[in-house]
Formats: C-alpha cells, sequence, structure tokens
C-alpha cells in the first residue's frame, strides 16, 4: 500500500556539533511568557495561565550561520511583521500530564529561533473574534538556529536573550524573566495535548519587538544556545 500523493519530507533541524538533525514533529508557541512584553502589548502581567498557539513544522526555516544570514522572502499579506525572538525547547520524549519535577528528563535540547508574526492579521483576527492561525502560523514563519543537547548545555534557566536588528538591539531580557519556566510550560502544557519525541517549544518573548521591514537583517541569541540569523528580502 501507498501514499496516493507524495508524502511531504519530515524537517530536520541540525544538531550542533553533529551531522544529525532534530526531526521536527509539531511546533508549539507560549503567548505573552515575559511580564514586560504583557505590558507592552497591553495586558495585565500578572501570572494568568499560560495559553498557546501553533505552527506547521514546515514553517522551520534554518537560519543558524550568524556569518550568512538566511534570506527569507518578506511574507504575502502583510504590511507589519513582526520579530518576537525566543528559547526553544526540543522535546526527545513526552506523554501526557507530565510533573513539574519530571518535565526536564523529556528534553533533548535547546535552540534559538524566531516567532515571527503577521501582527496585522493577528490583531485584525482578535478584533473580529476569530483565530490567529494565518497571523502566526504562515510559511517560514519560524525561524532557528541549530539544537543543542542538554549533554552539552545543561538546562539554561538564566541567561542574556538578545535579538539585535542592523546591529542594533531590539530585544534584550533574561531567561531568568520567564513568567512560566521550561518544566512549568511543559507540565502545563501536557494536560492540553500528549506530548512527543520532535515537538519544538517557542517559550516567549521579551519586551522590544518591532517592525521588520526588506532589508533587516535579524540576529539573536541565548547564551550557550546559539544564535539565530536571517535577512528579510
Amino acid at each position: 500500500m501507498g501514499y496516493v500523493v507524495k508524502a511531504p519530507p519530515i524537517v530536520g533541524v541540525p544538531v550542533h556539533g553533529t551531522s544529525d538533525l532534530f526531526p521536527v514533529r509539531r511546533i508549539f508557541c507560549v503567548g505573552r511568557n515575559y511580564a514586560a512584553h504583557a505590558r507592552e502589548m497591553g495586558h495585565d502581567p500578572d501570572r494568568e495561565p499560560p495559553f498557546f498557539f501553533s505552527k506547521p513544522a514546515d514553517a522551520i526555516v534554518i537560519c543558524a550561520d550568524p556569518r550568512n544570514p538566511t534570506r527569507i522572502p518578506y511574507p504575502p499579506a502583510t504590511r507589519n511583521l513582526h520579530h518576537e525572538m525566543e528559547l526553544v525547547v526540543a522535546m526527545k520524549s513526552g506523554g501526557a500530564e507530565i510533573p513539574v519535577d519530571k518535565a526536564l528528563e523529556h528534553v533533548f535540547g535547546y535552540g534559538v529561533g524566531l516567532d515571527m508574526t503577521r501582527r496585522d492579521l493577528q490583531n485584525q483576527a482578535k478584533d473580529m473574534g476569530r483565530p490567529w492561525d494565518m497571523g502566526k502560523g504562515f510559511d517560514q514563519s519560524a525561524p532557528i538556529g541549530e539544537i543543542y543537547p542538554v549533554a552539552q548545555v545543561g538546562h539554561p534557566a538564566k541567561g542574556t536573550i538578545q535579538l539585535d536588528v542592523n546591529g542594533k538591539t531590539r530585544q534584550k531580557s533574561d531567561l531568568g524573566a520567564l513568567i512560566w519556566s521550561v518544566p512549568e510550560t511543559i507540565s502545563y502544557l501536557s494536560g492540553l495535548v500528549t506530548l512527543a519525541a520532535g515537538d519544538l517549544i517557542y517559550s516567549g518573548t521579551p519586551d522590544g519587538v518591532a517592525a521588520v521591514i526588506k532589508g533587516d537583517t535579524l540576529s539573536g541569541f541565548v547564551d550557550g544556545c546559539g544564535t539565530v540569523s536571517c535577512t528579510y528580502i
């Protein structure tokens, strides 16, 4: 028995220091997980329960070489593309209802990614009470660098997260400022869906989100977890 159309390829993210790839199953993103970003978006930063949205696996764009930023076409249907710099968590296993104190046992490694957002489409959807999918889950909306295995970097709970645009810092914070930590996020999300190997979790963005125009070069890093670099054309 075969497929009636060509099966889509598995999306793979390079694993630092190896020739191996991390196979992407699903992408989950955490909304408003830094207090300062919640404020800049007009929301109360109190520790409300986390919420999540998704991107398709093929939204991934590999942007791992800071010396040669990946060229990405400016997406259609928007005049207000925004950057959101994030720590990415790569899962090696999963399950449902994972306890907080067991959550990190399921992590393969960490990386650096951008949750690119067509803000005008997202805001329009919010105003009309509609889903955000076309504002968040569009083609090439998830640039990412390499995955750094836990064996190399441990489980970072502190450290700088920063994004520069054309050499000027736009976003800068510390992982310690996450409202919901990585193990808390994994635990809560596993109460909503059954997590599995290959899942990526974009853990939220600090304040400083802003518009990207054609010609902009975005260069971000998280201490110990690599870089992400791209130019919009």
